[in-house]
């Protein structure tokens, strides 16, 4: 199935709209909630046709990404206080608290790594929230993370350019059932390891 090659087809089509800008912020800010292809599709290919901007557009990404990641984290709040009494019931918190610690124990590093890998970002954002990481270091890794991730992506794209482009679009559905077979396998090691 090629879900993700016609997501990316999509995406790439929005970058070639004269109203771009408003869709890579619209795609930045959801990718980091719910939206299941990057940001940096977009901003690649709006890179390649305005060169000259690409340090505005890898800002615009990087704010409007840690602006929904903002949002999957109150997301994460917002849903546990709706499972909070369904896992006491079911008798997980033991293993929510362990979790809770490890999040909070390595938080700030959990959030970096992930803002700047290609792990999805919503995945991360919506468990800080869920673990009640404290925002303000769960903020700062995210602007640090993502801007660093957005820059090099313009950076990247000034130097290696449309034979870049080309080379992930080969690889995408690959890419995108990679990430979607790594997050279940977590899930299951996390559901079923204690």
């Amino acid at each position: 199935m090629r879900i993700f090659s016609w997501l990316y087809e999509k995406v790439l089509r929005w970058a070639a709209h004269p109203h771009a800008p408003y869709y890579l912020a619209g795609v930045s800010f959801a990718e980091s909630s719910f939206f299941p292809v990057p940001p940096d599709v977009m901003l690649m290919s709006m890179n390649l046709a305005k060169p000259q901007k690409a340090w505005h557009f890898a800002l615009l990404t990087t704010l409007c990404s840690v602006l929904g990641g903002i949002f999957g984290y109150f997301i994460g709040v917002f849903f546990f206080q709706i499972i909070q009494p369904y896992l006491a019931y079911l008798g997980y918190m033991d293993s929510f608290h362990q979790v809770e610690s490890w999040f909070r124990l390595w938080g700030f590093w959990v959030v970096f790594i992930a803002g700047f890998s290609p792990i999805p970002y919503k995945v991360f954002t919506i468990t800080a929230g869920l673990m009640r990481m404290a925002f303000l270091p769960f903020l700062f890794a995210s602007i640090v993370s993502r801007g660093l991730r957005f820059f090099l992506v313009s950076a990247l794209m000034l130097w290696g350019g449309e034979k870049l482009q080309r080379g992930i679009h080969r690889y995408i559905d690959l890419i995108g059932w990679a990430c979607v077979v790594i997050l279940f396998a977590l899930y299951l090691f996390y559901h079923f390891r204690g």
